[in-house]
């Protein structure tokens, strides 16, 4: 596995809201690059700190090179950290992050984060290398904070402490590279406070849907009778294959009670469509989407997979362009340069007004469901629906008073998802699919948002050192790119160590 100071997952970072971060990140790999995306982060007036090479930065070479991350933590709550280079967070370049602030129901005990992944026995540039060839391989098993038990009884299981009479927030994330899922605990319900970095209203449930990426802040009363209790995972329909799908458990054990695999019964699953809870979701500040320049049938992109003729290889793509980003001339390089021949391979979307509603209609073609990941923005979730061809009569039902604001949501199997963001935030932003093996198969447009104002907001003085560095080193790499660039690097890379986070 790649780690990140030898523990998989990596530190929880913590920090309060408004507080001024910086973090470096050293990589020690010998053969891979990497770079670190901060989950969830807007990064407001800092897109140099977004962690995306080839878009924000050119990879941080290995054997010892270094970035700075400089940003302000404008939002609070909980999410997560990653690299966004090759595969990587896959193999365990991967942590949790928790920005301390208000919430939307009181609780006693704070109970961390609860990172959830699928897991896989070979690492993920092979991975990455079949499914482009013969499709999404199975996954081995799901772990929970890093652990579980395998087909050999071998590992051990994940124990969360409740205590007798107390309400305890969990901050449960899905990390996974293929995987969503429904998660309950056995004899208690859900009392949801946030989604991502959103406050909501408070609702009570029994299954919670949670795509990859996204994050649930929820409440657990622990008033049930003193005992053990499953934890469960249960793989949503068309949403990844485990081979431990009956495995896929945690246990929550009452303070006081020897701990003992439990013997409790899960609640049947009603829904098992892999369709995020929309209904229930209501952010807890709401925010009105300016309706008046939404035009029908409005600006509809298709999603779709097709074969490359010329390789035989798998690639997903929306409006019919795979991305296909070079690690060593990032797009914030063509805004410091002036330079506005982005290649189409860039699918580069250029926005140069400030403060103006964009509205994107995404059309899925196929039946599986992309869990879908803007950087830079909290967006608006207008209206999602699965089976559906989006059109007037559908629009008619969209929610511009008080849509649900995140910065992972999914697109139906087959449907439609319709989302809004403001150009209220200078910078070249990615919008992927966050199934590993979609964005390194292209699944992604980048949307550069006022270029004119992006260099006088940050401080991009080091990109040339940063890339030039790059370029010395890759001149002479071993592995080269060989995808789009977002996810997958040579499926012959060795196994590694990344530290200094």
């Amino acid at each position: 596995m790649l780690l990140i100071n030898g523990t998989y997952p990596g530190p929880t970072l913590v920090a309060d809201w408004g507080d001024d971060l910086e973090i470096t990140v050293i990589n020690r790999l010998s053969d891979n690059g990497t770079s670190m995306h901060w989950h969830g982060f807007v990064q407001k007036n800092s897109n140099i700190a977004d962690g995306v090479n080839g878009v924000t930065e050119c990879p941080i070479v290995p054997n010892g090179g270094s970035k700075v991350y400089r940003f302000r933590a404008t939002q609070h709550g909980t999410t997560w950290y990653h690299s966004h280079f090759s595969a990587q967070y896959g193999d365990g370049v991967v942590g949790t992050f928790i920005i301390n602030g208000p919430a939307s129901s009181d609780y006693a005990i704070d109970l961390g984060t609860f990172p959830i992944s699928d897991f896989y026995y070979e690492n993920s540039y092979q991975l990455a290398f079949q499914a482009a060839r013969t499709g999404p391989p199975t996954a081995r098993n799901l772990v929970f904070n890093g652990t579980n038990t395998n087909a050999a009884g071998l590992g051990r299981k994940n124990v969360t402490p409740l205590t007798p009479g107390k309400k305890h927030r969990l901050r449960i994330i899905n990390t996974s590279v293929d995987q969503g899922f429904y998660v309950s605990l056995d004899g208690h319900q859900f009392h949801v406070i946030e989604a991502d970095f959103v406050p909501v209203t408070p609702f009570t449930t029994t299954w919670l849907f949670i795509g990859i990426g996204q994050r649930y802040d929820v409440i657990i009363d622990a008033n049930q009778t003193a005992g053990n209790y499953w934890f469960r995972a249960s793989l949503a329909a068309i949403c990844g294959a485990n081979a431990r799908a009956s495995n896929m458990t945690s246990i929550f054990n009452y303070v006081g009670v020897p701990v003992a695999n439990p013997t409790t019964t899960g609640a049947a699953l009603a829904d098992n469509a892999c369709i995020d809870p929309l209904a229930s979701l209501h952010p807890y500040t709401p925010k009105a989407v300016d309706s008046s320049t939404f035009t029908l049938p409005g600006n509809i992109h298709n999603l779709s997979g097709i074969l490359r003729d010329n390789q035989g290889l798998f690639t997903w793509n929306i409006d019919g362009t795979p991305i296909n980003v070079d690690w060593g001339t990032p797009t914030l390089e063509y805004v410091v340069n002036d330079n506005n021949n982005y290649p189409d391979e860039l699918v580069v979307h250029d926005i140069p007004n400030a403060n103006q509603w964009v509205f994107w209609i995404i059309q899925n073609l196929g039946f599986i469901p992309h869990p879908i990941h803007l950087h830079g923005h909290d967006f608006h979730i207008l209206g999602a629906k699965a089976n559906t061809q989006f059109s007037a009569t559908e629009a008619q039902n969209l929610n511009f008073a008080d849509p649900m604001r995140r910065d992972v949501a999914t697109l139906p199997g087959s449907g439609y998802l319709v989302i809004a963001f403001k150009t209220d935030n200078p910078g070249a932003w990615l919008m992927h699919c966050h199934i590993a093996w979609h964005v390194s198969e292209g699944l992604a447009v980048q949307f550069l948002e006022r270029k004119s104002e992006i260099a006088s907001a940050m401080d991009l003085s080091h990109l040339a050192d940063e890339c030039q560095a790059w370029d010395t080193y890759y001149a002479t790499s071993p592995y080269k790119k060989d995808d789009s660039g977002l996810r997958q690097a040579n499926p012959k890379s060795k196994p590694d160590g990344i530290s200094g986070l």
